[in-house]
Parts: structure tokens; C-alpha cells; sequence
């Protein structure tokens, strides 16, 4: 691989080091097996020590073992996000097994961190809804992927992990629609695609460019991608039929945006992140109208923080949900479920 005489391992991790880069290491392993000619490299160093994202200068982010296309100013999916799309599937394998099947909370497989030493290790919960204090102290989203783009093989390939890689499909039963609402790149969508079959797939966003985005991952998988605010963006034939509805919908409160990481701050569209005065004027707004469009039985996912919850499952009970609390250790993640 051809490399600008100037910039050896070495060098690039200690400027990356320099610039504050946790893992600089692992990033300057993917910038070096990036397809950069060595003028293009040298300028994709300078934008991350500047600050970039690097999922932006890659142009993509690795997520549930998958490459998922992420175009600049679109929302860089996060790694905790995979266990919205563990839930998700797990909903999906138990009402393939029958009528009452998701009413179970059988365990299933979860996606594991890659960070942790055992892949086979889980961390998950179910906790029991009670109300919600109104004091609750609200926590802004953690930061974003740190060293987050894939570890690669020899070839520079992908290795693969997660969900969507490690587990083969399974259908889902006839006729299940699955929804991913403030989809971005549609990571989620996509992830779902990979881990379940028989399923029709829609995402929806209201950011042009993540739609644009969202198109190049989610329909090559078999699904369609809509545009528009919230279920507005939704064909109308859909009321009433969803089976999930998977949402990571912002939930930054706005005075916390200012103290979020340069690359999210900055390089996110703000409609991405920012969730109103306490984090959760979006998700009331998806809570309120989901069982005009969930089927009976159907369910609502949204990823919310660990603090947020409860306020989060109040709202889903005062909008006729019955929900419940799930988190992971390991990834640092949280989604609330709501049934209808």
C-alpha cells in the first residue's frame, strides 16, 4: 500500500494522540487501510486531527458486524444502538414461535460488545415498571463511538461481529412490518434486514440527507426509506399494521448539546440530537401516535438513557402502553418497550 513519505504509523498515531484520539492506534490502522492514495490519506489525517469524525472520513461505521454507509453530516450511529436492534429481534424470534410468544420474555441471543474480553458474556435486564419521579435527574447521551470503525482482518475486510453478522437470519413469520423511525443511515433498519427474513422493512427521517443516505444501506437490504416528519413519512396503508417500531429518536436535552464531543456537536445535523428542554419532546411526540400505528400485539422500541427511562415508560403508559425497561451493561444502553 502506497503511504505518504511523511506519515508512517508512528507519526499518525502520535498526532492523532496529540489531538486527544483515544484509540489512535485502531484508527490509524483504518485510515491506513483506507483506499487513500497518499495525498488523500495525508488530508484525511488532518481532518481527523482536526477534528472530523472519522466514520465521516471513512465513510463508514461498523455496526452490528456490518459496514453501514455514513455520508458527512449524517448521524454517526452509535455502538450502543445494537442492543435497540438485539431487542427488536428478539421481539421478532419470540412471535415467530407463536401467538403469545413475545408475552414470554424468554431469553434469546443479545449482541455482545466487542470490548469485552468473553464475546459470550451478556449483560441484560428486565426491570419492572414503576412511576417515575418527576426530579429525575436527566443524563445527556454518552459521547460518541471512540475507535468505534471496525477491527479488520489481513485483507482490510471487515471482522465480522454482532448481531448482524454472527447470527444467521431467521424468518420472522408472514407479513411482519418492522419500522425504524429517525433512521439516519438506517443503520438499524439494515441491521434488522441481515438478522431477520420475511419481514417488510420501512425507515423513515425527516433530514434530507440522512434519507439520501439511508437509501444506499436500507434498500439494497429489501426495504423502503421514507421521508418526512415522523409517521407522516409513512404510507398510510401501514396504520394499524406495524409489528415493531424501533426508534432512536434525540434525546439530548438542548442545554447538554453544548458539552457533547466536537464531532457530534459540530459535525451532526442538530435535528439528530437535540431532544427539547429535558431530552424527550421527540419520543412523546412517537409515544402519542404509536398505537395509531402499531397492530394489537405490536410493539414500540425507543433507546432512551438510563435515567430518561422511567420517564420515558410513564409516557408510554399515559399513551395506552404497556411498557417495560431493558438495559445492557456492557454497552451502556437502555430501551424502553412498549406493547400495545
Amino acid at each position: 500500500m502506497p503511504v505518504h513519505p511523511s506519515l508512517t504509523r508512528s507519526t499518525v498515531i502520535a498526532r492523532l494522540r496529540a489531538a486527544g484520539c483515544v484509540f489512535a492506534e485502531d484508527e490509524a490502522d483504518l485510515l491506513f487501510a483506507a483506499p487513500f492514495c497518499p495525498s488523500e490519506l495525508a488530508a484525511a489525517v488532518e481532518r481527523r486531527v482536526g477534528g472530523f469524525p472519522l466514520e465521516h472520513i471513512l465513510g463508514w461505521a461498523e455496526f452490528c458486524g456490518l459496514r453501514i454507509a455514513v455520508d458527512s453530516g449524517v448521524f454517526v450511529p452509535r455502538r450502543r444502538t445494537e442492543f435497540l436492534v438485539s431487542e427488536a429481534a428478539a421481539l421478532l424470534a419470540a412471535l415467530a414461535s407463536g401467538p403469545d410468544g413475545a408475552d414470554r420474555h424468554s431469553p434469546v441471543p443479545r449482541s455482545a460488545d466487542r470490548r469485552s474480553a468473553d464475546p459470550q458474556a451478556r449483560a441484560h435486564a428486565i426491570a419492572p415498571v414503576e412511576a417515575a419521579s418527576p426530579s429525575a435527574v436527566l443524563q445527556p447521551v454518552p459521547s460518541v463511538n471512540a475507535g468505534v470503525a471496525s477491527p479488520t482482518d489481513a485483507a482490510g475486510m471487515t471482522v465480522a461481529s454482532g448481531i448482524g453478522a454472527r447470527s444467521r437470519p431467521f424468518a420472522a413469520g408472514p407479513e411482519r412490518i418492522v419500522v425504524d423511525l429517525c433512521c439516519g443511515s438506517g443503520a438499524v433498519a439494515t441491521a434488522l434486514a441481515a438478522a431477520v427474513t420475511g419481514i417488510e422493512l420501512h425507515a423513515a427521517d425527516v433530514d434530507p440527507s440522512a434519507v439520501r443516505c439511508a437509501r444506499g444501506n436500507v434498500v439494497p437490504a429489501g426495504g423502503h426509506v421514507h421521508e418526512g416528519d415522523l409517521y407522516a413519512a409513512l404510507p398510510a396503508r401501514l396504520r394499524g399494521r406495524v409489528d415493531i417500531l424501533a426508534v432512536n429518536a434525540p434525546y439530548v436535552p438542548t442545554a447538554s448539546i453544548s458539552s457533547m464531543p466536537h464531532e457530534a456537536r459540530v459535525h451532526e445535523p442538530r435535528v439528530s440530537l437535540d431532544g427539547g428542554p429535558d431530552g424527550l419532546d421527540v419520543q412523546r411526540r412517537v409515544i402519542a401516535q404509536a398505537p395509531v400505528w402499531l397492530r394489537t400485539g405490536g410493539y414500540l422500541l425507543i433507546e432512551t438513557s438510563r435515567r430518561q427511562a422511567r420517564q420515558t415508560a410513564m409516557a408510554m403508559t399515559q399513551g395506552g402502553l404497556t411498557p417495560r425497561i431493558a438495559y445492557s451493561e456492557q454497552l451502556d444502553a437502555t430501551v424502553v418497550i412498549g406493547r400495545r
